[in-house]
């Protein structure tokens, strides 16, 4: 097996970024979802209630980020002074987080209709992955749940053939903004996973992934595509575990050792 592809995402819910190669963190890969969007009370915000967010062109500079919103000109975004702090939530965590000021978040509040205040992930700022699933108190940036998604190009391909069969339009791995995609394998033997390794590299894969509306969403524009994959995923990758909801693609791996990968780097199943 070998690594597909790579994929970040700086900004949690914006636009994403193909890499060639990267750093495994604690948190998860380097530069991966340590920025968010927030709004006035510090709830984050996603494609989940503001679609339009995979508009927003995202490059990461060497002191902080580039943005593009359409039809505007690129913001350029300095990493925040660390004193300057506001509390921020995502799902049921608390992350006390740096707050940017000036003028990105004016036209970030303009473009999502509510007041709305950039925020970085800094050294100081504190969020573990829940240890239901990992081994004592694991670091994670501003993702969903936990550092690294792993999802299999044979379990898309297998999905995509069920989809076309009922009528529907293939989806794409993108949608499912994975962070290593990997080739090689037969469809869903993620499932039976451990652990994987590649090259000094070793990832613990903890938890199937509970997909949400957001896969059905065009990565580039916004726009609602269908029903699809969620309907043919609640027809063949529903739960049985009552601890578990939702229907599942990809699984959520920590690091257990740190190091740098790459495109084209082999994969090992360390175990099953």
């Amino acid at each position: 097996m070998k690594i597909a592809s790579l994929h970040i995402y700086p900004v949690k819910s914006m636009r994403g970024l193909d890499i060639r190669y990267t750093e495994v963190k604690a948190r998860g890969l380097r530069g991966d979802r340590r920025w968010m969007l927030v709004d006035e009370n510090g709830r984050f915000i996603t494609q989940r209630d503001t679609p339009k967010l995979a508009q927003i062109k995202v490059k990461i500079s060497h002191d902080g980020l580039k943005l593009t919103l359409p039809n505007k000109a690129p913001i350029d975004v300095a990493i925040p002074d660390d004193a300057i702090r506001k509390k921020t939530m995502v799902w049921k965590s608390t992350v006390d987080a740096a707050l940017s000021e000036g003028e990105v978040n004016e036209a970030l509040s303009e473009f999502v209709g509510r007041k709305a205040n950039l925020v970085f992930m800094d050294d100081q700022a504190e969020r573990f992955a829940s240890e239901k699933y990992t081994d004592g108190e694991r670091p994670v940036s501003f993702a969903d749940g936990y550092p690294i998604l792993i999802t299999n190009t044979a379990s898309l391909r297998a999905l995509n053939k069920h989809i076309e069969a009922n009528g529907g339009s293939p989806v794409i791995m993108k949608q499912f903004r994975p962070n290593i995609v990997i080739d090689g394998d037969e469809a869903w033997n993620e499932d039976r996973w451990k652990s994987v390794k590649i090259g000094d590299v070793v990832f613990d894969l903890v938890k199937p992934c509970s997909r949400c509306v957001v896969t059905t969403l065009d990565p580039v524009t916004g726009a609602k595509q269908g029903k699809e994959p969620l309907r043919t995923l609640r027809a063949r990758r529903l739960s049985k575990d009552p601890e578990l909801d939702g229907v599942l693609f990809g699984w959520n791996a920590v690091p257990q050792v740190l190091g740098r990968i790459g495109v084209g780097d082999e994969v090992e199943v360390e175990s099953r």
